[in-house]
């Protein structure tokens, strides 16, 4: 709490004149985050439900839970990055943003195999602690969000699995200096060697994945809008 009530206090647009305030606020946030459960339905003990969500919104407006968490990893461990995706169900409730926003499709919402969805894409560092997150709607491929994922870091390699397999993104990763740990696709013509040692690192973006996964606003998507699902992130 120590730290992220020193971000606050130096961030602008926060009000935090309140320390137990202010705690309470984030509080209510993370139980709202775990349990998954509507912003009407948040205990008593942490305020008035419409309050802490209009707070939380306004946060989400300014960036300023992206900036938290850009503050928590300004040291990361640059030897190496992995990418992998996931998809999310919606809920339908996450239906019917405003046209003057931009409808569903601005606001990452689409339809997978698995239905209403969303995909959130994700780099992580050589420590399995992540660095950058990207939202589209559930059918959008890997491959073409990649440079979005890596632009303007500097890094030694990069680990995806084989839907990262693109000419361009090896093509890219190589113009920057670093190695391409992809597998290549079955279906290539000409075959590209892996260094599978290295490769096997590629599991703590999927353990990453899967920690996220526990908290239940994050498994399953209620938000109208990109921002406050990316908020919870």
């Amino acid at each position: 709490w120590t730290k992220i009530y020193s971000f606050l206090k130096q961030t602008p647009g926060t009000y935090t004149g309140d320390e137990a305030n202010s705690r309470q606020f984030i509080e209510a946030v993370y139980w709202i985050m775990r349990t998954g459960a509507p912003w009407r339905d948040l205990p008593e003990k942490y305020g008035n439900w419409n309050s802490v969500y209009k707070r939380f919104s306004r946060w989400a407006d300014k960036k300023i839970w992206q900036r938290m968490q850009e503050y928590f990893t300004d040291e990361p461990d640059m030897e190496w990055l992995m990418l992998d995706s996931t998809v999310v169900r919606a809920h339908p409730c996450a239906a019917g943003a405003l046209k003057k926003n931009g409808g569903q499709a601005a606001q990452a919402l689409g339809y997978s195999r698995g239905g209403f969805s969303t995909k959130i894409h994700t780099t992580v560092d050589a420590l399995g602690n992540p660095v950058r997150f990207y939202l589209t709607g559930g059918q959008a491929h890997d491959a073409p969000r990649a440079k979005i994922l890596l632009e303007r870091f500097d890094f030694e390699a990069v680990i995806a699995d084989r839907a990262y397999d693109s000419a361009d993104l090896i093509e890219y990763i190589e113009n920057q200096g670093a190695l391409a740990v992809i597998p290549p696709r079955k279906n290539r013509t000409e075959s590209r060697e892996t260094d599978w040692s290295l490769y096997k690192a590629r599991h703590l973006v999927e353990c990453f994945i899967n920690k996220i996964k526990h908290y239940r606003r994050i498994f399953s998507r209620f938000e109208k809008y990109d921002s406050r699902y990316m908020a919870f992130l």
